[in-house]
């Protein structure tokens, strides 16, 4: 098995250093030579000339939030709402690996868009515009951002929630929503998300294990013991989702459980 492997990733390699000889032979021949950039990184003093300095520095923190990108958007947006309540969907389903994991992240992601939306409107019209334009800072453009996000997720976080992270933290009782740090905000949106897929998730394999058991009972009471009650059930459960049109209702409740 590994020996098989080893082999077809050796004959991958060969192909494609046997492409890239013959294309960058041939390519002289047509009179058009295969540009290859280059990149080049300098580091001089900066003393001389601060504006390259700040250059650098909002370069480098370009590149932290980009890194940082997946995190945000899995963390501070309702992706994780999304994407646990499609991931329960298909265990009720009892479809294994249908749908792929490709295609319930990618309906996630654009759920996500759709839903935020709004915050990107926000986000783009207040804080990047007038940052691009050099109407406000990058201080003041951060701020709107974050004001942004928070307005959203303490709409989706129970009281209950940002209560536990503030007295783990031993901080001082915020007086206003606006109050709440975002060290304690965001663990708090997290698990207040987490709960609301599981009920959700919940209230989707109710159904489906109804069919389940009754059709568990039926080849219990025929004798037929060696059926897994899977196979049988499973017709049933898709024929249920289709006749109740359960993408229209599952997606349609999750649009609609942010508000």
């Amino acid at each position: 098995m590994h020996k098989c492997s080893a082999k077809k990733w050796r004959l991958c390699f060969i192909s494609i250093v046997i492409v890239l000889g013959i294309f960058l032979f041939v390519s002289p021949l047509w009179g058009k030579p295969f540009p290859i950039p280059s990149i080049n990184v300098n580091f001089s003093d900066g003393n001389s000339e601060p504006g390259k300095v700040a250059i650098v520095l909002q370069l480098l923190f370009m590149l932290t939030i980009l890194s940082l990108a997946p995190a945000i958007l899995i963390m501070l947006t309702s992706f994780t709402r999304i994407v646990v309540v499609l991931s329960l969907l298909r265990h009720a389903l009892g479809t294994q690996q249908i749908p792929a994991n490709q295609i319930i992240i990618g309906l996630a992601l654009f759920l996500t868009f759709f839903i935020m939306t709004p915050v990107w409107n926000t986000v783009n019209n207040q804080a990047l515009q007038p940052y691009v334009n050099d109407e406000i800072s990058s201080e003041k453009a951060l701020t709107v951002t974050t004001q942004a996000l928070r307005t959203f997720m303490l709409k989706q976080t129970r009281e209950k929630d940002v209560a536990l992270f503030v007295k783990i933290a031993r901080g001082e009782r915020p007086k206003t929503p606006e109050n709440i740090r975002l060290p304690v905000l965001i663990p708090a949106f997290v698990i207040s998300e987490l709960k609301t897929a599981f009920q959700i998730g919940f209230m989707i394999y109710l159904p489906f294990l109804i069919i389940d058991m009754v059709i568990a009972s039926v080849l219990l009471s025929m004798g037929m013991l060696m059926l897994p009650p899977i196979m049988v059930s499973l017709p049933f459960k898709l024929l249920l989702f289709v006749l109740v049109d359960g993408w229209y209702l599952i997606v349609g409740s999750l649009v609609q459980s942010f508000g």
